[in-house]
């Protein structure tokens, strides 16, 4: 299920514990709509077996990754899958665990299972868990991580402007590990 809650940013004891919580998806596209964030829900309904690779992936989702990539001026478009058996997990979900931003924009369509972004925006940190046929869009420079969880199950497109793909800038704020980690 598709949740946002809002945490403080600041350090207290009340940080762990969500300002706002919501399962509402109009509720959510809306909140974070008011922070310059795209958040959308698309069909993530075609049938995908469970050794799908890349190139399977986005043949499967052709037109949208078609229409995002002319809407967005994005070039390239790649595929990340993890499973909780798959040996890389620890390290891939370490890579993305310290808060970071792009010089471009940050683009997600979740094809399969959940993971969990989170926006620093200010003085709130705001934990998006997407799922299947949730496409979230962070503006580039936006301080924000990406926690997969110590068991992870997605599938996920990404799109980039740069045919590099992805690029961090590490902030140095420690903030992401005093949030509440996913599926923990």
């Amino acid at each position: 299920m598709s949740t946002l809650s809002i945490y403080p940013a600041a350090s207290t004891p009340e940080a762990s514990r969500p300002l706002v919580r919501t399962d509402d998806t109009t509720e959510i596209a809306r909140l974070l709509g008011d922070e310059g964030i795209r958040f959308e829900r698309w069909a993530a309904d075609q049938p995908l077996p469970a050794d799908a690779d890349q190139e399977l992936v986005l043949a499967a989702y052709a037109r949208d990754v078609e229409r995002l990539s002319r809407e967005g001026g994005y070039a390239k478009a790649d595929v990340i899958r993890m499973t909780p058996d798959d040996p890389r997990r620890a390290a891939a979900r370490q890579k993305f665990l310290d808060e970071h931003t792009h010089a471009e924009d940050e683009v997600r369509f979740f094809v399969e299972g959940a993971g969990a972004f989170y926006l620093h925006l200010g003085e709130r940190v705001f934990q998006v868990v997407c799922e299947a046929g949730d496409l979230l869009s962070v503006p580039e420079g936006t301080k924000h991580w990406f926690d997969m969880g110590p068991s992870p199950r997605f599938t996920v497109i990404r799109l980039f402007t740069d045919p590099e793909g992805w690029a961090a800038r590490h902030t140095g704020d420690a903030i992401a590990s005093r949030m509440p980690r996913f599926g923990e």
